[in-house]
């Protein structure tokens, strides 16, 4: 059974950071593109970045790009979302996923896909981020 549990969010003052875990159980981690996304109240789904675990290379949409960046630890199979000069309106639950192969983040996918959350087959339960201005 494929099980993804985020962890790491919590309240900051604007302008600070956090770092947001994803881990990984039930799956071969190597073989899956894992993806963030957020959803503030009243909103939609909003993704915001990629990580294909076969290359290592990720992609992130232009609201967070420069801010956020994404890493691995493949011998624990977590993936993190450190978060920097965070914004009120970063507030959010925020959500990793999992979709089997190398497709979803490649370069030419990347923004289609995390624009599709529902394309994604395997989700946490989420961690709520609170930014105060």
């Amino acid at each position: 059974e494929v099980k993804l549990v985020e962890s790491g969010g919590g309240l900051v003052q604007a302008g600070g950071s956090l770092r947001l875990s994803c881990a990984a159980s039930g799956l071969a981690f190597n073989d899956y593109v894992i993806g963030w996304f957020r959803q503030a109240p009243g909103k939609e789904r909003e993704g915001l970045s990629c990580i294909t675990k076969s290359n290592g290379k990720a992609n992130y949409v232009d609201s967070v790009k420069g801010r956020f960046t994404v890493s691995s630890d493949n011998a624990k199979k977590t993936v993190y979302l450190e978060m920097n000069s965070l914004k009120p309106e970063d507030t959010a639950v925020y959500y990793c996923a999992a979709e089997y192969g190398n497709t979803y983040c490649r370069d030419e996918y990347a923004r289609r896909y995390l624009s599709q959350p529902d394309e994604y087959d395997y989700w946490g339960q989420g961690t709520q981020v609170t930014v105060s201005s």
